[in-house]
């Protein structure tokens, strides 16, 4: 799982790697990673042309002011709607990356490709390959790691290692222990319970015990912004 990585020896993410690089925790399955920033607000927020890219939408340039602007996210998927609140203000450069992608449909008709239900419990999303691998063209630094903890209700960004971020992120269902590595941007705010549903379905295994497809499959039909 490339952005799979999770630290911990867990590539969970990395199928894109959380480091979801190549499987090692939730992101990606290997643990997530963290670039420069690790404060709050972005010091040098640069979005750099990497591979893959995938639906490629172009490479955002970021704007302090715009990325400052609160907002809400709404993920309606097949098994129900999962909204957070976007930390504009802890992780700037992240949540305009997905707000960016998110207005331009990249994550619309993709699928959660991993779930994690032993150690690490998470879902992975936002390859629109849905092998893990998937990416939009574009990486960024890691930032909003200092004491960062991952309790249920966590968006955080999935990687392949330090400054690796780009499309991929998981969702953390139940409290879950993880290195700061990957950069939280988000808290549920409605929709946990349809988190815990999925999660309480179970996986496939495929990655090894407690990790692989979801059971029941997450389909993303497409994701809102609102302002807030």
């Amino acid at each position: 799982m490339k952005r799979t990585t999770w630290g911990a020896g867990l590539t969970v993410l990395a199928m894109v790697s959380l480091a979801l690089s190549t499987t090692t925790g939730p992101a990606s399955a290997a643990a997530p990673t963290a670039g420069s920033t690790t404060g709050g607000a972005a010091t040098g927020c640069t979005y750099t042309a990497a591979v893959p890219a995938d639906n490629f939408k172009g490479i955002p340039v970021f704007d302090a002011k715009k990325a400052a602007k609160p907002y809400s996210a709404t993920l309606r998927t097949s098994q129900g709607a999962i909204t957070f609140q976007a930390l504009t203000d802890q992780a700037p450069c992240t949540t305009y990356s997905f707000r960016f992608l998110a207005e331009r449909d990249y994550f619309d008709r993709t699928h959660c490709h991993r779930l994690t239900t032993q150690r690490l419990y998470v879902l992975q999303c936002g390859d629109p390959t849905g092998t893990g691998s998937g990416g939009p063209g574009y990486s960024f630094p890691d930032e909003n790691l200092t004491g960062a903890t991952y309790p249920a209700g966590t968006v955080a960004m999935a990687n392949a290692g330090p400054n690796t971020n780009g499309s991929q992120f998981f969702l953390v269902w139940k409290d879950t222990k993880l290195s700061p590595a990957y950069t939280p941007f988000g808290r549920v705010t409605a929709g946990l319970d349809v988190l815990q549903k999925i999660a309480a379905g179970g996986e496939d295994d495929q990655n090894g015990p407690g990790d692989g497809f979801p059971t029941l499959p997450v389909n993303i039909r497409n994701v809102g912004i609102s302002k807030r």
